[in-house]
């Protein structure tokens, strides 16, 4: 019999986890779902302490609580990314990691596009004057059409966001560890990217190749009115750096959908007091049809690890 723990919601239906429930234990397996987030990692320890597969988005697992979970031996991980669970310490226990690759691809993208308009077009502003029953007083924005298009990491999200950007008229520039053939992509170095994109787009894993790719040296080279995104990791991109590099006028605005950790962001945080910045609360992936589309993959992931064919396998 195996134990199959949900640690954290994940977005499943109430049908849907009645229907999955009822096909585990037709098998022969336990199914447990926790409703709320776990307070404290000694409650996480306790939920995964006899679990034979654990089940997370991007709650934090620790080396310590792989060590204390003697029984676990696969974590489906309902995210992209999975620089939140100790990767090493799994390695070392044999324990499979498997993430919701694809999940989020078209809703990233569309953020990604849509927090360029918003800056560009000052969207955000425009409405707090106009709510304080102010006009146009000024406002001049840019367009998309004709801007070079810099994206850095060309997987699944990047591509999307590459033929997106396309579709706007922009000029597409990037660059990749493993450089690709993209139609209307023009593959340069890394350098080269950074210093000629009116938007520069991160779309990379959080490697130690990639902590603090862009910092005072990539900003500096960048466009006095070029603007930044990141829906990527927070860590790729050195955030004080940023915020000096706004302060000081060196680029032009910059929106951020990710941070070193999960919103709500605490009141000293120093991107609030940045210029011309948009701040999200980690919604890249908050869309209803990308939430479905996760809850499926992830009870694929566990389906297929039952059956010894597991999918999605991370390192």
């Amino acid at each position: 019999m195996t134990k199959i723990v949900f640690a954290e919601p994940i977005g499943l239906t109430n049908d849907e986890k009645t229907a999955f429930a009822h096909e585990m234990e037709k098998q022969g397996n336990t199914v447990e779902f926790y409703n709320d987030i776990p307070q404290s990692e000694d409650d996480l320890a306790q939920r995964v302490a006899n679990a034979n597969v654990l089940v997370i988005s991007n709650l934090p697992v620790s080396e310590s609580i792989i060590s204390k979970a003697s029984s676990l031996k696969f974590i489906s991980v309902a995210f992209t990314g999975v620089d939140h669970v100790a990767q090493e310490a799994c390695k070392q226990r044999g324990i499979t990691i498997s993430n919701a690759a694809g999940y989020s691809t078209q809703a990233v993208a569309e953020l990604t596009i849509g927090m360029v308009i918003d800056l560009f077009r000052m969207i955000t502003p425009a409405d707090s004057v106009t709510r304080s029953l102010g006009g146009r007083n000024g406002f001049l924005g840019r367009e998309l059409a004709g801007k070079t298009f810099g994206i850095l990491g060309a997987g699944a999200i990047g591509q999307r966001v590459a033929q997106l950007a396309n579709a706007f008229g922009c000029k597409v520039v990037a660059w990749s560890r493993t450089p690709k053939n993209i139609a209307n992509v023009k593959f340069l170095e890394f350098d080269e990217v950074v210093r000629t994109a009116d938007i520069l787009s991160l779309h990379l894993p959080l490697t130690p190749q990639t902590e603090n790719l862009i910092g005072i040296r990539e900003l500096e080279m960048m466009k006095y009115n070029a603007i930044l995104i990141n829906t990527a990791r927070a860590k790729v991109l050195n955030a004080k750096a940023l915020v000096d590099a706004l302060s000081q006028k060196e680029i032009a605005g910059a929106a951020i959908d990710i941070y070193e950790y999960e919103p709500p962001l605490k009141a000293d945080h120093p991107l609030l007091k940045a210029p011309n910045t948009l701040l999200m609360p980690h919604i890249g992936f908050a869309t209803h049809e990308a939430i479905a589309l996760r809850s499926q993959i992830v009870m694929d992931n566990v389906r297929c690890w039952l059956e010894g064919n597991p999918q999605n396998v991370m390192g």
